[in-house]
């Protein structure tokens, strides 16, 4: 039996999303409940598959039954497609499985010629008539032209603004059907000049090539770019719908809308939307005219309105959830063109849901579902205030690293973000690229804007760490750091300067622009608790300051499950302690150096331990290369060496000596603590300390240390870092005459680590994988650069991710899958977590859910996310 590619819409219905997408499925739903649809037919994502497989040409067996289903919709209309005297004419749209508005393209008026538009009009003499048939004409060509053969539709909009300027006319709409003739002539004649041939007028030439452009289209640039950033898979394909068309172009009895059964914005609980008369639906997309709000097509058309909104509240009712929806009124009969579930914006989501629990339409599980993870940022940053964004035009467009809104000035150091800010500046931080050196004047910046660096990049991870806007690598900025000025779009920016940063979207604009402040209404937190009553994986936050924990623990973090000491150790007299222990030639001197250091970072996790109450903390011990805490600029250099009492030349060659051609793979983590025994020893001190002091004035805590040893990928090496660790903390405990009891794990971030995880589990008491550096490994990637060349990968389809923003599941989760097992059949209690920046991602953290790890740990404007996803995993799994 030959293979099904082409349904009528009367053969389907909405389980069928998979096969005919969600318009396509909708429409046949609609046909199936009775409503009144055009109907028509859809052309499987199947078919698009094998359009792509074929190379780019449709099957034989594909034409034949478009061929067929094309007969049975003119049976079905009473009218011909091609005929002079009766015409069919088609639109063409696009309908993927997942919604994806406004990325593909749409074919309208399809099936006009010279012949048929004159048929039209001998059976119809009225003038008025003839200009809507005219019209409808010249729209077909500007479409056609524009979608299918790829010519820019701006020379035709020209073409239109000659005309009327010429008329003395102001809207489309002013000119009369000698007009619109002349514009069939001059479109008709540009193709002619664009592409050397006549504009096509046989109907199924016109038919064939409108479909492969829609199978086209799902290869488009911003189909590509919306797919990658809704984690939609290229292999779904996209479905065609040909459908006869309706005109709300017709006469003043006639009209073209979009309508939401509830506000898309707020929520609210009311019938939302616009219409024209005398319109087709690309002018109320288009803007060209003012749409009049729906509620006004209870005084225009009434008994129509009428209809409609009976038909809006089935829909609801029927698909359980708002709707979105378009409809066309031709001289008086009402139309249904499409519905699908409404995108909505994040509080709006929450208020739809929560109403549909209280209404009993669906249950808080269900409701739990209905909102997309990622939404939530919206909900804990600043935003851009909604009318000052209209107005705006972004000057450049980067990765989007960490979300919110900044305004602020523009500065180019850290000290000078500082400076600024203490004189109580908004500034915005744009550098080349950030170091550790750079958190001071991160942490005072509204934004940080860099060159360099990917999605996981030092600037990436610490600004959502600290919930700051960041966009990062804007190649096309040319940066004159010394200067203080940088060039972007054909103009310069300057200290002092004015920017604005979309941490959400990734553009930059050259100007100021209000943001408004977060608002957490009661709707957040009832819907969280349903969350959290779903859930059974935990959610940790990666803090690495009171600061931060005491943030991680409003938004409902339990514990924290990654605290890198190594950002303990900048600003004030931390980093000049460091630096002496960095320089120092001598066990004495390093361990001198290490004791100044000792009650900061014990006092930091005094703090940490008193703001997490009862709840866990993960203690990663130093991991970076120490040339990171030094500088590397001369006249950087020559000014520390005064304050280390060396000479500016002792100090290059110690900055020099440290130099190292792979820093990320070379001395740093566990391999630190291997050469200087004595800095895993003060940090086991400043843990077991803190932990042994806040135990004493709360004893209900019950704290247990967990500390981390990173980077390990051989058993003897933890082995004899650990042995550090436990000799100094039992000691401790002892002398305090203490049972407290403690951890020690490691991150497995090292693919060898992976591997042997059961022998690791051995020593290790949990594991934590350590993603970035996992993922790092295992693709040879090195996650600041990779960004330089991965569109390259997109653009071939060798990747449609980023494998540091969403975790590779087959591969780097292939590695965790192992170690899990591993890990497990030598320590069936061991305790299992991830502490990447995967902890973050939805999809990452579902696949966590899978294996069965216990936690999840992100940043702390990410908790709620990781909390809604590890709650749809339960969900999930559950059914």
């Amino acid at each position: 039996m030959e293979h099904k590619y082409v349904y009528l819409f009367s053969e389907g219905n909405e389980t069928m999303r998979e096969l005919l997408g969600g318009k396509g499925a909708n429409l046949a739903e609609m046909v199936r409940l009775g409503m009144p649809v055009p109907q028509g037919f859809t052309v499987s994502t199947e078919a698009c598959t094998r359009y792509y497989e074929d190379g780019k040409k449709i099957g034989g067996d594909i034409l034949a039954q478009i061929e067929t289903a094309l007969t049975e919709i003119e049976k079905i209309n009473g009218k011909k497609f091609g005929d002079t005297t009766n015409p069919l004419l088609v639109s063409v749209r696009s309908g993927a499985r997942a919604s994806m508005p406004g990325m593909m393209d749409t074919v309208l008026n399809l099936g006009m010629n010279d012949d048929v538009a004159a048929g039209l009009i001998a059976g119809n003499p009225d003038p008025k008539f003839a200009r809507f048939v005219f019209d409808s004409y010249r729209r077909f060509i500007q479409m056609f032209s524009d979608v299918v053969m790829e010519i820019s539709k701006k020379k035709f909009e020209e073409i239109i603004d000659e005309l009327k300027k010429e008329k003395g006319v102001k809207d489309d709409i002013d000119l009369d059907v000698n007009d619109m003739k002349a514009l069939v002539a001059k479109f008709k004649a540009f193709y002619k000049e664009q592409r050397g041939v006549d504009f096509p007028a046989d109907p199924k030439v016109q038919l064939l090539e409108s479909v492969k452009a829609v199978f086209r289209s799902w290869d488009n640039p911003r189909a590509n770019e919306y797919r990658r950033m809704n984690q939609i898979p290229y292999s779904w394909g996209t479905a065609v719908n040909v459908q006869p068309m309706v005109y709300g172009n017709l006469n003043n009895n006639s009209g073209t809308g979009v309508a939401f059964t509830r506000d898309p914005a707020t929520g609210a609980k009311a019938l939302f939307g616009e219409y024209l008369i005398n319109a087709q639906g690309e002018d109320v997309v288009a803007g060209v005219r003012t749409p009049n709000p729906i509620a006004q097509l209870k005084n225009d058309m009434p008994e129509v309105y009428a209809q409609f909104v009976a038909i809006a509240q089935k829909l609801e009712e029927h698909y359980r959830d708002m709707q979105d929806m378009e409809f066309t009124i031709e001289n008086g009969t009402l139309y249904m063109l499409q519905t699908r579930n409404g995108k909505r914006t994040a509080a709006a989501a929450l208020k739809v849901a929560i109403d549909l629990v209280s209404e009993g339409v669906i249950t808080e599980e269900e409701a739990v579902l209905r909102v997309e993870p990622q939404q939530l940022d919206a909900l804990l940053h600043p935003q851009f205030d909604s009318k000052a964004l209209k107005s705006a035009n972004p000057i450049g467009k980067a990765l989007p690293a960490s979300p919110g809104a900044a305004c602020g000035r523009v500065v180019f150091t850290a000290a000078d973000a500082a400076e600024w800010a203490g004189r109580g500046e908004k500034v915005v931080l744009c550098r080349l690229e950030t170091s550790p050196d750079d958190i001071k004047g991160m942490a005072v910046s509204e934004g940080i804007l860099t060159v360099r660096g990917g999605m996981t990049s030092h600037a990436a991870v610490v600004a959502r760490g600290m919930g700051t806007c960041c966009v990062s690598g804007c190649g096309e900025i040319e940066m004159h750091m010394d200067e203080k000025y940088f060039l972007l779009a054909g103009k310069k920016y300057s200290e002092g300067d004015y920017i604005s940063l979309d941490g959400s979207t990734g553009k930059i604009y050259g100007e100021a622009i209000k943001t408004v402040d977060a608002d957490l209404s009661g709707d957040f937190g009832l819907f969280m608790s349903w969350a959290d009553a779903a859930r059974t994986m935990k959610v940790r936050t990666n803090a690495d300051t009171p600061a931060d924990t005491i943030q991680a623990v409003k938004f409902g973090a339990e514990g924290i499950g990654l605290c890198r000491t190594e950002h303990m150790f900048f600003g004030g007299n931390r980093i000049k302690s460091m630096r002496k222990m960095i320089v120092a030639r001598t066990l004495e001197a390093r361990e001198a150096a290490l004791a100044e250091i000792l009650p900061f970072q014990q006092q930091d996790f005094t703090e940490m331990y008193e703001a997490l109450e009862a709840r866990p903390m993960t203690v990663r011990f130093l991991d970076p290369p120490l040339h990171e805490f030094l500088p590397s600029k001369a006249n950087e250099i020559a000014d520390l060496a005064v304050d280390l009492g060396m000479t500016a030349e002792e100090l290059a060659k110690i900055v020099e000596s440290l130099h190292e051609v792979n820093p990320m793979m070379g001395h740093r983590g566990c391999r630190l603590a291997v050469s200087y025994p004595e800095i895993a020893k003060m940090q086991t001190t400043a843990v077991i300390n803190a932990a042994l002091a806040v135990t004493a004035a709360h004893p209900e805590y019950n704290i247990v240390p967990e500390i981390m040893i990173p980077l390990v990928g051989e058993i003897k090496e933890l082995k004899y870092v650990k042995d550090i660790v436990t000799s100094t903390a039992d000691a401790l405990i002892a002398a305090a005459g203490s049972d407290m009891h403690y951890k020690v794990g490691t991150m497995i971030e090292i693919p060898r680590a992976a591997v042997l995880a059961d022998q690791i589990a051995t020593e290790a008491e949990f594991f934590s994988f350590g993603t970035n550096d996992l993922t790092q490994m295992t693709f040879g990637f090195s996650r600041d650069d990779a960004g330089k060349f991965l569109q390259s990968y997109y653009d071939t389809k060798i990747f449609e991710d980023d494998p540091f923003e969403r975790l590779d599941q087959i591969g780097v989760g292939k590695l965790i899958e192992v170690a899990v097992s591993g890990g497990r059949k030598t320590r069936p209690d061991i305790k299992l977590g991830i502490c990447g920046e995967h902890g973050g991602d939805p999809s990452s953290v579902k696949f966590c859910f899978k294996l069965g790890l216990d936690y999840v740990s992100c940043s702390p404007f990410r908790v709620p996310i990781a909390k809604l996803a590890a709650a749809q995993a339960a969900i999930a799994a559950k059914k």
